[in-house]
């Protein structure tokens, strides 16, 4: 019995949904291939002619002398140093830099773009992820909890009036609206003036931080040809800590709030129908059908 509860459930249930989500991740991974491999070869051959050049150049180096300093370059990169710049650059590792890379450790964005190099960093960076990643979690339940208490009170809004639920409804739509402008439209245009980008970078910086992605392509603060302000990645790093926070508030009001436009819409539609048809009479029972016997 148990068995084919289990075989219904996989049946019913779980394979469609691992189908569907099989079938989406071949989706992304086709889609992905055909827009990025034709620019990766063209990237990949551009360095490759830019190499030949240089060599041209500077006869005094050879191939292996070029392809090893290459190397130092990609290990300086994978240690969070710009090789843009001199040694003048300023450090990945001030306090600004370092709360910002402490909020991508406990918000699990993880850009890739620094890390800790010593074996001690390391170590406090593993007990440091330990504690931090889950009181990350409990802060965004407690707020999604404290959303949750006041949305109770919203489940009875059939019993208030009209006006009340109109209201009620604007509030919420003016609360998503308010959020979305300070969260996602305001920063990608404060990081897009900055870091030099254009708004479509900055929206797309903003999103993939905010979805915790962090790819890693885009990271504000990181280019040396500019003299950020001492507090910049501090407060990048609070505008990730706010817009989680947010989306852990928002994520439950979208539904919600189209749930709430229907009704009302409905309810309106229905009260129209009334006003336009035959007026019910309150109290009146309606007639039964009574079947007739032969």
């Amino acid at each position: 019995m148990p068995q084919a509860r289990l075989c219904s459930c996989w049946g019913g249930r779980v394979l469609p949904l691992l189908l569907a989500y099989i079938c989406y991740l071949l989706l992304g991974a086709t889609v992905f291939q055909l827009l990025e491999k034709q620019a990766e070869a063209q990237s990949r051959d551009q360095f490759q002619f830019e190499k030949l050049r240089f060599l041209e150049n500077y006869t005094c180096l050879d191939q292996r002398a070029l392809e090893q300093f290459v190397q130092v370059i990609m290990e300086a990169w994978v240690k969070g140093v710009n090789p843009k710049g001199n040694s003048t650059n300023p450090s990945n590792w001030d306090f600004g830099s370092s709360f910002f890379f402490a909020g991508t450790v406990v918000t699990t964005i993880g850009y890739g773009n620094l890390a800790p190099s010593t074996e001690a960093g390391q170590v406090f960076c593993v007990f440091y992820a330990l504690v931090g990643i889950p009181l990350n979690v409990v802060f965004l339940n407690h707020l999604g909890a404290g959303l949750h208490a006041h949305l109770a009170a919203l489940e009875r809004w059939e019993e208030q009036p009209r006006r009340s639920q109109l209201l009620q409804i604007l509030g919420l739509a003016l609360f998503l609206t308010l959020g979305t402008l300070v969260i996602l439209i305001f920063p990608p245009m404060v990081f897009s003036h900055v870091e030099g980008w254009s708004f479509g970078e900055g929206f797309y910086f903003a999103f993939i931080t905010l979805s915790t992605i962090g790819f890693g392509d885009y990271v504000v603060g990181t280019d040396p040809s500019k003299h950020y302000i001492s507090v910049y990645r501090s407060l990048a790093a609070i505008w990730i800590l706010l817009g989680l926070a947010w989306l852990a508030l928002v994520l439950p009001l979208g539904p919600l709030l189209l749930h709430r436009c229907s009704q009302l819409w409905l309810l309106s539609r229905g009260l129209g129908l009334k006003e336009g048809g035959a007026p019910e009479m309150e109290g009146v029972p309606r007639p039964q059908k009574t079947p007739i016997s032969a």
